[in-house]
C-alpha cells in the first residue's frame, strides 16, 4: 500500500513539474507557489534613505528553463510611488547574464534603497513580478507585499544646534597695590627724618587716609619688607635687615598714628636682595649689564655671586654708586580690594554711560540683560569699540538664538581670529542650519567645547550613527539625549530624560509607551501631542503608533 502511495505521489510531482515547465506563462498562474520574504518587516528611514532586502524562494520544477522573471520593488506611499532597479532572474537555458534559478528550485535575495520623500512614513513595499514567454510579458496576478513603512523617529531630532558664548574676564573684586619705600645709609638701620618727609611718603599717607572715605576700596593687609643690599657678609646682612624691619615698623606706626590702617600689618625681612638687584640691573643703562645678569644666573651661592661681581672692578664701581644704594631699603605695601560695579550698576551704565565701560564690563553686562535689542547693542558696542572677536562671536550667538541667520553670518564675518573654539562652534551651527552638514561636521570637530560635541551628535543622528550620538550625549541633559536612547532602543534610559512638558516631549514619551505596549499611556501622551497640529498630523501616520490605531 505504501509503495503504491509513494509511486502515485512521485507521478503527481513529476506531472506538476512537466506542467509547470511546459510554458513560462504557467509561472504567473502558479505564483502562490513561490515564497517571498522581506527584511525588515517595518521599514526605517536612516539618513534620508530606506534600505531593505527581500528574498524569493522557488520550489523544485517551478522555474522554466527558458523563462526570464522581472522583479520590480516598489515603495507605495501617500502621494506616489518609487521603484527600485528591476531585478532579473533567468532559467538555465537563457543565455543572458541575469541570476540563474535552476529547475531544481532555489532561493535568491536582493538589497534595495529608496530616497526618502515626505509621505513614505505611511507606505508599503511590494514586489511586482512578471515573466517573459518569448516576446510576451505576463504580469503576476498581484504584487507581493514584503514590508510596511516607514519609521522616521530620528527626524524628531532638534537640529538648531547649541551656540557658544566666549567668556568674559570681569572681576567683581579687583586687587590693587599702593607702595612706597624709605632708604637707609650703608650698614645703617636708622630712619632719617628727610626720608619720612619725602613727597612720595606724604602721598602714601594721604592715600591711606583717603581709603577710609572710599566705599569701594578696602585695605586687606599691609606689608613692610626690609632689605639689605647684597654687597656685604651674609651674617651682617641678616642682622641689618632685621634691625631695618624694626625701625621701618616704628616709622610706619608714626606715619599712620592719626589714621591707623585697617587689616593686619605683616613685617618681613630679606637679608640680601638679589631679586631686587637683578631687576634694577636689568632696567639700567649699565654697559655690562648682560655680563652681570649672566653671573647671577651662573651661581646660586650668594658669596660666590658677590665675589664674582666684585672682581669686575669697573662694573662694581657703577653698581656701588647707582644700584646698591637703592637696595638698602624698606618697602611699605598696601594691598587693597576694590569692589567693582555690581550687576545693577553695570546694567544701568549700558543705558546711561556705556562709553566708560571697558571690554570685560561690556561682555559681562550683556549676560545680565535678557532682551534681544539690549544684547545686540552691548555686543555691537564692544565689537566696534575694542575690535573684539569675543564680542562678535557672542553677537553671532545672540542672533542665532533668535533665529536671525543672515545677521549671524554678517556678524561672524567680522571675527578676525577664525581658529577659536567659539568661532568653530558658532560657524558650525550656521552651517548646520543651512544644511551644509559636511562643513558643520568639520567645524564642530575643530572645537573642543562640550556644546560642539553635542552639536556633532545631531549629525550622528541624522546620519544613522545612533550609538555614537549616545556616547556624545550621555549625561549632558541635552534635548536630544532621550531621542538617542530611543533610537538605540534603550527605553528605560530614555524615559527619565524626557521631562519637558511640551508636545515634542509628549510625542517621544508616546513612542516609548507604544514600544512597551502600554496603550493607555500612549493615549495619555497623545492628548498632549495634539496641542501641536503638525505633530498631531504626524502621529496619525506614524508607524510607531500602528498598533495603537488598530
Amino acid at each position: 500500500m505504501k509503495k503504491n502511495f509513494f509511486k502515485l505521489f512521485s507521478l503527481a510531482v513529476l506531472g506538476f513539474a512537466m506542467v509547470s515547465c511546459s510554458n513560462p506563462s504557467k509561472m504567473a498562474k502558479e505564483a502562490m507557489l513561490i515564497g517571498v520574504d522581506g527584511n525588515p518587516k517595518v521599514l526605517e528611514v536612516v539618513a534620508d534613505e530606506i534600505t531593505a532586502s527581500y528574498s524569493i524562494t522557488f520550489p523544485e520544477g517551478y522555474f522554466h528553463p527558458k523563462a526570464i522573471l522581472e522583479v520590480v520593488p516598489v515603495l507605495v506611499y501617500e502621494g506616489g510611488e518609487q521603484a527600485a532597479p528591476t531585478f532579473k532572474l533567468q532559467g538555465e537555458k537563457v543565455t543572458d547574464n541575469f541570476t540563474v534559478i535552476p529547475a531544481a528550485g532555489g532561493k535568491t535575495s536582493n538589497t534595495i534603497k529608496f530616497a526618502y520623500v515626505p509621505g513614505m512614513e505611511k507606505s508599503r513595499l511590494e514586489l511586482r513580478i512578471s515573466v517573459w514567454n518569448k516576446l510576451k510579458k505576463i504580469d503576476f496576478p498581484a504584487p507581493f507585499k514584503v514590508a510596511d513603512g516607514a519609521n522616521i523617529t530620528y527626524k524628531l531630532v532638534h537640529q538648531t544646534g547649541l551656540t557658544a558664548l566666549a567668556t568674559d574676564n570681569y572681576k567683581k573684586v579687583l586687587t590693587e597695590k599702593k607702595e612706597t619705600q624709605i632708604l637707609y645709609k650703608i650698614n645703617s638701620s636708622d630712619v632719617h627724618t628727610k626720608e619720612l618727609s619725602k613727597q612720595e611718603i606724604k602721598d602714601f599717607e594721604k592715600f591711606l587716609a583717603d581709603i577710609k572715605k572710599d566705599e569701594k576700596r578696602e585695605i586687606t593687609n599691609t606689608q613692610i619688607v626690609a632689605y639689605a643690599s647684597p654687597d656685604g657678609p651674609e651674617a651682617l646682612n641678616n642682622k641689618l635687615s632685621d634691625k631695618r624691619s624694626e625701625s621701618a615698623k616704628k616709622a610706619f606706626d608714626k606715619m599712620t598714628k592719626k589714621n591707623p590702617v585697617d587689616g593686619t600689618v605683616d613685617v618681613k625681612t630679606v637679608a640680601e636682595d638679589w631679586e631686587g638687584f637683578q631687576e634694577l640691573v636689568a632696567g639700567s643703562s649699565i654697559q655690562d649689564k648682560e655680563l652681570i645678569l649672566r653671573v647671577l644666573s651662573m651661581y646660586s651661592d650668594p658669596i660666590v655671586r658677590e665675589r664674582e661681581i666684585k672682581n669686575m672692578s669697573k662694573v662694581f664701581k657703577t653698581l656701588s654708586d647707582k644700584i646698591l644704594p637703592e637696595l638698602r631699603r624698606a618697602r611699605f605695601i598696601a594691598n587693597i580690594d576694590y569692589t567693582n560695579f555690581n550687576d545693577q550698576e553695570l546694567v544701568e551704565l549700558t543705558k546711561s554711560n556705556i562709553e566708560i565701560m571697558d571690554i570685560e564690563a561690556l561682555l559681562y553686562a550683556a549676560t545680565l540683560v535678557n532682551d534681544f535689542d539690549s544684547k545686540v547693542k552691548i555686543y555691537t558696542k564692544a565689537g566696534e569699540k575694542f575690535n573684539c572677536d569675543r564680542a562678535y562671536n557672542n553677537l553671532t550667538a545672540t542672533y542665532l538664538e533668535n533665529g536671525k541667520l543672515a545677521e549671524a553670518k554678517a556678524s561672524i564675518a567680522k571675527v578676525t581670529n577664525k581658529t577659536s573654539k567659539f568661532y568653530y562652534n558658532n560657524a558650525g551651527v550656521i552651517a548646520l542650519r543651512e544644511k551644509n552638514y559636511k562643513l558643520a561636521g568639520d567645524m564642530f570637530a575643530k572645537s573642543d567645547l562640550q556644546v560642539a560635541k553635542q552639536n556633532s551628535a545631531i549629525l550622528d543622528i541624522l546620519n544613522g550613527r545612533y550609538n555614537d550620538a549616545v556616547a556624545k550625549l550621555a549625561g549632558t541633559g541635552d534635548s536630544n539625549e532621550g531621542l538617542a536612547y530611543i533610537l538605540t532602543n534603550k527605553l528605560d534610559k530614555a524615559l527619565p530624560l524626557i521631562t519637558h512638558d511640551c508636545p515634542h516631549g509628549a510625542y517621544m514619551r508616546a513612542i516609548i509607551a507604544a514600544r512597551q505596549g502600554n496603550m493607555s499611556e500612549v493615549a495619555k501622551q497623545l492628548k498632549r501631542v495634539y496641542d501641536s497640529e503638525a505633530l498631531k498630523t504626524r502621529s496619525e501616520k506614524d508607524i510607531e503608533f500602528a498598533k495603537f490605531r488598530e
